[in-house]
């Protein structure tokens, strides 16, 4: 994503368009359907005469519009030498362009209300936005400006910058990470000399250094005309009159000479491969497996899929019982199918417990597989998975942006934007004779790559036989890169036909509403918040009880989360493996879990099920098992799980900061408890956190979808009769104490990243400063990359990856925080400018700033509550704050009494840096020393666990 990674079949001819229906035939559902209870997607496609591919579909839920403008290129259009050339070109058109200027996409997304991104994979590029649908024009008028009057503006300092912003992304995603090099290991390995899969998609470190001006050029005018994009837009729109601006601005650019694709070599492995590394970060040794398979739109891929769930995706599954339950290597081994363009991959990982020999963890896996020989696949299993991914399915298309991805994806990869029902039928028509035809056919006996990758010094573990890999780790050099200077743009203009200088003018305004709230009280005074939504056949709840950390007793710290893994685990009447089943053939979700602040009990189902669904959530509530064997693997996993942890820089940095802002209150610790806390818990202790803490007098549940309110309320008969009680006192609200302010380092070695953690903890949700607080933040680091933060730490000097700044909280205070990677040789340099800019972000607040901030916030809300998980976080904001259904409308309000003055206030108020806690994770050795000419006092160097050392 921007905050990130054979030529294509044309339907038809130039000048052809076809109107198509995507039509997904659902039973049941009543409200939702017309009477051949069926879902339709309308579309219109047609081509523009330089190429360019257009797919319209109107939606009327929500006032906004989604742009997305996908190219047919991404990293496997490179040669080796020069890799992440696609994924640079994601990032360089968000810079500027002739008529919009250096940042002038930002800037015209923050007045229209809207952001944009972007993602590059091995096989495409896509940008987008969602915008309130009378900023659509603009939006169109900026995505033409991207692509045909852009290439002009870039110039080797232009490159020279991006390129710093890029690799701190890798650093950020791959080298700073637990098993970062994991899939670079694979590719190398798994695909022949000449396969473009070989590389990553972002890139090598040298790659990118050695990047050159005329190698960007030279690849922009390959691969990004008009006649390789695809222009999907998705929403409230006109179609005619959308037609009309696509003609007017994108009909004039010219195609591109596109060279024809050279097909890749075959993917065949003549024997298997093994190879091992010492992570740096990781604490727990994994395993991973990989077979190559078929391409993307095979006839194959389906059952892969298949294939992948019934070994591994379930408690009834052959991997689970063998390697979870009988030879307890593992707590949750994973096997999923990549589908790409021009190959294939089956993944078989599993992250082993600490000091598991991981030849133990491999002959565990060939008896998963013996064992799924001998049973097959039960008829029962087979129909548990299609339920789950019909589910999963219909939820990508509950938000315009979703069904714009979608069609996007189908019209390129498939050549027919309407052939989501056929992928769903064809995935639902999968036998369990094509499960085990696959198996044969691509796994039993092939060869594989096979990589261990274990912790730092204990190479031992690795598999017997494996070959040290190569892996590339950047040292951390001071100065080794050199300050950006002053970045020039280049000045060409390409001549247009009209003044595309001028920006177009706004539609008439949308008018967006609060969606319509049903509420009501059960005699158990259990509150039920309900918003009927009958778009897609999807329900999704929650049943939010509070309390979880916040009621626990201080020596029992965790006590709540293993509660939560052990509802999951049965109830009285059935086991783990029949509860799970039970729920998967529902095609629902039920999760069970336990915050710092809430326990709850949430998920989603096929609306034809609700009520069986919800029949379970009672049982789950009502009747929880409590069962003993699957007690102690939760607290095996949870013991892992702390373990991995500790490994990850930025979970790191996370934990140790929360337990700096709270002091000694029981939200300083970790929610999961420490591995001493979770020893001592026993099964007895949640027994009682069951009855003491989930009551419900002080729980509330929040309905959104396609159910009604009668039959929400009718499905909640057990609840009301047999579910009582007030619920436990809570605790006093945790108290800032400024002594805790300062300087905090903890040391990982050889980190080419420094976390950086800042703030304080400062106000509740319910405090009248608090939103017109998080007003004011906006140009700080609230603002994506309208933020100051971001305009000077990446944009301007290429520091960091992402930066961000914001107030959180509920009823009581929550943190002001500033969080961030840098580059570790920049950590004083970025430190220092973070001060800089917090002490002058009051000061220097102007008209600019209020007139961004103000333009951004009235218009963000046009798609508020446009998704099912929008609208459960409103109704969770009713039942919890009291807020109105419509207080996101009301809080426009505090927008536009927004001044200068009072922004001023608000700054001098809430940022005082010299009163935060100033927390650095990453390589001491290095970074440490430099740290004290900050002026923030004497860095405090602290252990993993946030104590003092020394």
């Amino acid at each position: 994503m921007r905050g990130d990674v054979v030529a294509r079949s044309v339907f038809g001819r130039v000048g052809l368009a076809m109107i198509g229906v995507a039509t997904f035939l659902v039973p049941g559902c009543a409200p939702l359907l017309d009477d051949d209870s069926s879902i339709e997607i309308p579309f219109e496609r047609y081509e523009l005469a330089n190429g360019l591919e257009v797919v319209l579909h109107v939606d009327r839920s929500d006032p906004i519009a989604a742009v997305a403008m996908t190219f047919h290129v991404g990293s496997a259009r490179e040669v080796e030498g020069k890799t992440g050339f696609a994924h640079l070109f994601e990032h360089l058109f968000f810079l500027d362009s002739e008529n919009l200027g250096p940042g002038g996409l930002d800037r015209l997304m923050t007045r229209i209300g809207s952001s944009t991104n972007g993602s590059t994979s091995n096989d495409r590029t896509n940008y987008f936005e969602v915008v309130p649908v009378d900023g659509l024009e603009k939006a169109l008028w900026a995505e033409a400006d991207k692509l045909g009057f852009f290439i002009n503006t870039v110039t080797e300092s232009v490159v020279a910058k991006e390129k710093q912003v890029v690799k701190n992304e890798k650093r950020q995603g791959v080298d700073n990470q637990p098993y970062g090099h994991n899939d670079f290991v694979i590719d190398r390995a798994l695909y022949p000399e000449g396969h473009p899969y070989q590389w990553q998609v972002i890139g090598s470190l040298a790659d990118l250094e050695s990047a050159e001006l005329a190698d960007v050029v030279d690849f922009h005018q390959r691969w990004y005309g008009p006649n390789n994009a695809t222009l999907v837009i998705a929403g409230d729109i006109d179609i005619e009159q959308t037609k009309g601006w696509i003609e007017r601005y994108f009909a004039e650019i010219p195609a591109a000479d596109m060279p024809v694709p050279s097909p890749p070599p075959p993917v065949a492995l003549e024997e298997s491969v093994r190879l091992f590394h010492e992570d740096n970060f990781a604490q727990l040794p994994l395993l991973t497996m990989v077979w190559p398979t078929v391409p993307l739109m095979h006839p194959d891929q389906y059952a892969l899929d298949v294939l992948a769930s019934v070994l591994t995706d379930g408690k009834s599954t052959p991997f689970y019982r063998v390697l979870v339950e009988e030879a307890e290597v593992a707590p949750a081994p994973r096997a999923f199918q990549q589908n790409m363009e021009l190959a294939g991959r089956f993944d078989l990982s599993v992250r082993a417990y600490a000091g598991v020999d991981l030849d133990d963890v491999r002959a565990a896996v060939e008896e998963a597989f013996t064992r799924f020989e001998t049973e097959g696949v039960p008829a029962e299993e087979l129909e548990r998975v299609k339920a789950g991914y019909e589910s999963w399915f219909y939820s990508g298309l509950s938000s315009v942006l979703g069904k714009a991805f979608q069609l996007a994806h189908y019209a390129i990869f498939a050549g027919d934007p309407g052939y989501a029902p056929t992928d769903l039928e064809r995935g639902l028509a999968v036998t369990e004779a094509d499960v085990m035809r696959v198996y044969e056919q691509y796994i039993k006996d092939r060869p594989a790559v096979v990589t261990s990758f274990v912790p730092r010094g204990l190479p031992d573990l690795a598999l017997t036989g494996s070959v040290r890999a190569e892996v590339v780790e950047e040292p951390i050099v001071q100065g080794a890169e050199t300050e950006i200077g002053l970045i020039r743009r280049g000045e060409e203009r390409t001549p247009s036909a009209i003044d595309r200088s001028v920006e177009p003018p706004y539609g008439p305004s949308p008018m967006l509403t609060a969606p319509d709230v049903w509420q009501s009280d059960l005699g158990n005074g259990l509150s039920v918040y309900g918003i009927e939504d009958y778009e897609v056949p999807l329900v999704q709840f929650e049943l939010r009880i509070r309390g979880g950390q916040l009621v626990e007793p201080s020596d029992l710290v965790g006590v709540a989360n293993l509660l939560a893994e052990s509802m999951q685990a049965g109830t009285a009447t059935k086991t783990p493996e029949e509860l799970e089943a039970a729920i998967d053939l529902l095609g629902a979700t039920i999760d069970v879990s336990a915050g710092t602040q809430w326990f709850s009990i949430s998920g989603s189902t096929l609306a034809r099920n609700y009520d069986a669904t919800m029949a379970l959530v009672q049982e789950m509530l009502l009747d929880p098992r409590f069962d003993v064997e699957e007690f102690e693997r939760s607290k095996q996993r949870v013991a892992n799980g702390l373990q991995q942890r500790a490994s990850s820089p930025v979970a790191l940095a996370g934990d140790v900061f929360q337990g700096l802002l709270y002091g000694d209150h029981v939200l300083a610790a970790n929610r999961l408890g420490d591995l001493e806390s979770i020893e001592s818990i026993t099964i007895d202790d949640l027994r009682a956190y069951h009855e003491r803490a989930l009551r419900p007098g002080v729980a509330s549940l929040h309905v959104a979808g396609a159910v009604s309110e009668s039959d929400v309320t009718e499905s909640l008969g057990r609840l009301d009769d047999e579910w009582v009680g007030a619920g436990p006192v809570l605790p006093g609200a945790p108290v800032w104490s400024p002594d805790r302010a300062g300087l905090y380092f903890v040391d990982v070695p050889n980190s080419s990243q420094s976390v950086l953690r800042i703030g304080y903890l400062a106000l509740a949700e319910t405090d009248e400063d608090f939103y017109p607080a998080n007003v004011m933040n906006f140009r700080l680091g609230g603002g994506g990359f309208a933020s100051e933060l971001t305009q000077v730490l990446r944009e301007r000097r290429g520091y960091t990856y992402g930066i961000g700044s914001g107030f959180s909280g509920t009823d009581i205070p929550g943190p002001f925080q500033i969080s961030s990677s840098v580059r570790s040789n920049v950590t004083l340099e970025a430190l220092e400018l973070i001060e800089e800019i917090v002490e002058r972000h009051g000061p220097d607040f102007d008209a600019e700033d209020l007139d961004a901030t103000q333009s951004f916030l009235l218009r963000a809300n046009a798609g508020a509550f446009e998704t099912g998980g929008a609208k459960l976080g409103l109704l969770a904001d009713m039942s919890s704050y009291g807020f109105p259904a419509d207080y996101a409308l009301q809080r426009e309000q505090v927008v536009r009494d927004m001044t200068i003055e009072q922004a001023r206030a608000l700054a001098e108020a809430y940022l005082e840096p010299s009163s935060m806690i100033w927390l650095v994770v990453g390589d001491a050795r290095t970074q440490l020393p430099r740290l004290r000419a900050l002026g923030l006092g004497e860095p405090v160097l602290l252990d993993r666990d946030g104590r003092p050392v020394g």
